[in-house]
């Protein structure tokens, strides 16, 4: 794979446990005792995904996943020993990419990278399972730029997360069509259908609010999932649907 990964964790045998697991597939990894160490050489030598420890020496994980933010959408997972809808909530609202609480499955961990780093290669070349070669997508006022990653809502940058960003432009290639809960964990996630719905909900939530002013809007298919749609259109049948009652 010749990937990059970079781990910081101030307990040395979670660092060394999560290194030896990675390597056996294939990847490099660069362990740090701080986050602060990590970002100081992210700086100058950017990696392919993060596995950040909240509980560090020095600034905590989470500061240095909004100074990361701040320049990259580099795949981060964080780990933590709290185990609390705060901490949850937190991580993905400052742009985490998954989340793992202490202690947990190496064999997981490894499985949710590959299945990371898998799904980034994936929407970087295509959204959804639909041949597309156009490097912008349009739907309402927002515009995706998938070549360059770049978003805008109105002619303004509208700011995403990686897992917003992948969200908006699935939702988008498939505009046609109402998609589930389960195909969303399986797509952009990259989790089996049973696993908790908890993370495509909350993402949703969170991109609803940054596309409020927006004539678009996700709407809810209750008992289902999500359907992307358009505020003027739905609103010129409401109008229709008045008109034929009168």
């Amino acid at each position: 794979m010749n990937k990059l990964i970079y781990i910081a964790d101030d307990d040395d045998n979670i660092r060394n446990l999560l290194k030896t697991f990675l390597e056996r597939e294939g990847f490099h990894v660069t362990g740090f005792p701080t986050g602060d160490k990590l970002f100081e050489v992210f700086s100058n030598s950017p990696a392919d995904l993060i596995i950040l420890d909240v509980m560090m020496p020095g600034h905590d994980g989470f500061f240095i996943l909004k100074e990361i933010r701040k320049t990259s959408n580099v795949p981060i997972i964080m780990l933590t020993a709290k185990d609390s809808d705060t901490d949850y909530i937190q991580g993905l609202d400052m742009g985490s990419d998954d989340y793992f609480t202490k202690p947990f499955s190496p064999i997981k961990l490894v499985s949710k990278v590959k299945s990371i780093l898998k799904r980034q290669e994936e929407i970087t070349g295509k959204a959804g399972d639909k041949p597309d070669n156009d490097a912008v997508y349009e739907f309402a006022d927002i515009i995706i730029n998938r070549k360059t990653k770049e978003t805008t809502m109105q002619g303004k940058p509208l700011p995403l997360t990686p897992n917003e960003y992948q969200l908006l432009t699935y939702l988008i290639s498939n505009r046609d069509r109402a998609v589930s809960r389960a195909e969303l964990l399986d797509k952009i996630w990259g989790y089996e259908t049973q696993v908790e719905t908890r993370v495509a909900d909350d993402t949703v939530k969170r991109l609803r609010k940054k596309i409020s002013k927006s004539d678009a809007k996700i709407s809810t298919i209750w008992g289902y999932g999500f359907r992307l749609v358009d505020r003027t259109t739905e609103e010129a049948e409401d109008e229709d649907d008045g008109d034929n009652q009168d």
